[in-house]
This record gives C-alpha cells, structure tokens and sequence, in this order.
C-alpha cells in the first residue's frame, strides 16, 4: 500500500489494492494467456474481447455519473437530502484521482475489473505471440531507410 496522499498515477489503483486481489487478477491473466497459448484464432479472439473489456476507471466512471444522477433526480422530486449523494460521489472521485482509492474500488477489484495499464499488457502480451512486434520492427526499419534515401 502506498503511503503518500497523492499517489503516483501509472500504480495509484494497484497500489491501493491488497496484494492478495491483484495477486489473483494476474493469476487470472496467467492463466488465460497459458489457455490460449499461441493459436492465433483464439489470440485473434481474445485481442477483441480486449478492446470491449471495461477498465476499472469506466467502470467506476459510471458508478459515479448514475449514483450522481440519481441523487439529483431524487433531490428534485423527493427530498432535498438526496442533494448529498452527489456530493459525496464527487468526494470519492476526487479521492480516486488523487489517492487511485475510493469505497468501490476494493468491490470491483474483487469482481475482476484490471487497469487499463493490466488490460494493456495481456494485449502486449498477445500482439507479441501474434508476431506483430517484428511487423513493427520491420516496418519502422524500412521506414528509416526509406528516410536515408
């Protein structure tokens, strides 16, 4: 756990995470990178359940926008108290941004959500097995010799 109040942003949420859970998270990766192996069609499959996979900072995103909506919708037509909700979800996003914690991020680490940092490197990870690190390599080369001419 990270003791300074403004955590550093490329770690602030694994940071605020118990190490068990992400412990499991990347057991859970491990895991599905061993079962896909190198059979392109399934890393072509999984690369696409990637880029619809929700990262825990939408996931929260969304939390945050119907908790603050609905604390106003029930401020303006049932009682004023219900103003509060949303001041308090803006309260845990200002936390979640400055200290990468607020009260969900404990429950949505333990359903599974990953950073987008965690979803980037089974992607990596993937692309790499695919072979699409040397199409790169050789695309930038000839690129530079391109440029040398």
């Amino acid at each position: 756990m990270n003791s300074s109040f403004v955590a550093e942003s490329a770690h602030r949420v694994q940071d605020q995470t118990d190490h068990k859970i992400n412990d499991q998270i990347r057991q859970n990766t491990i895991a599905e990178l061993d079962a896909i192996g190198f059979d392109q069609e399934r890393i072509a499959q999984r690369l696409q359940q990637l880029d619809k996979e929700w990262d825990i900072e939408r996931a929260i995103e969304a939390n945050a926008s119907t908790l603050a909506l609905a604390g106003l919708a029930l401020g303006a037509s049932v009682d004023k108290r219900w103003f509060m909700l949303p001041a308090v979800v803006a309260t845990f996003l200002l936390q979640h941004s400055i200290q990468g914690w607020c009260p969900p991020v404990p429950i949505l680490r333990r359903l599974g959500f990953r950073t987008q940092r965690e979803i980037n490197n089974e992607r990596a990870i993937l692309l790499a097995r695919k072979g699409e690190f040397q199409k790169l390599e050789t695309a930038a080369s000839d690129q530079a010799l391109a440029m040398l001419n």
